[in-house]
């Protein structure tokens, strides 16, 4: 019980003003509430997944640096998309790659690998030793930190027009993608 409330309690803690949580924010003002609660709970739950199983043999599998590079070329092109009107998203629906669901699952994702929560909940696995209490305790705090966004877009979302929205929407992808990528060159430069 204690690897549980333990890893609950970090991450929430963590994600609070993290760049996932933003990016959820971003997210539910461009989505259906339920539609983003749905796509950053499996997406918690894969990455928290991972970060219980893998530990830090993460990096093995594909180095920290191009992690960071392809999240930040992501980030921007889903800016780059936000900046889209309704006109264009109305005839992108005929030949959309990924519905709202899995954007966001496939964002929110590769936002999380590499991050404070995703290393955090690494640290509580071999800590804790126990997989499955570290993985559940991890995710749930992922999802009710994130929850706080969500309601924060849908309050938001009332008072602020649509077109601003989108701008500021595709700015904060934009903005996370190029310091992500910025994270990702230093990476390189270290060594």
């Amino acid at each position: 019980m204690l690897a549980f409330f333990s890893s609950f309690l970090l991450i929430v803690v963590s994600e609070l003003a993290d760049k996932t949580q933003l990016l959820v924010l971003s997210f539910a003002t461009k989505y259906k509430p339920l539609k983003v609660l749905a796509g950053i709970s499996v997406a918690a739950l894969l990455v928290m997944l991972a970060a219980a199983l893998i530990g830090d043999k993460l990096s093995l599998l594909l180095p920290m640096k191009y992690l960071k590079i392809l999240a930040g070329v992501s980030f921007i092109g889903f800016g780059m998309w936000s900046l889209k009107g309704e006109c264009e998203c109305a005839k992108e629906k005929k030949v959309a790659r990924f519905n709202p669901f899995m954007t966001i699952v496939i964002a929110f994702s590769l936002a999380e690998l590499g991050d404070k929560t995703q290393l955090a909940a690494i640290s509580l696995g071999a800590q804790y030793q126990s997989f499955f209490a570290v993985w559940l305790g991890s995710s749930f705090g992922m999802i009710v930190a994130d929850m706080a966004a969500i309601l924060m877009a849908i309050v938001a979302g009332k008072k602020i027009p649509e077109k601003p929205m989108r701008y500021i929407s595709a700015g904060l992808f934009i903005l996370f993608g190029a310091l992500v990528i910025i994270e990702g060159a230093q990476l390189f430069l270290q060594k």
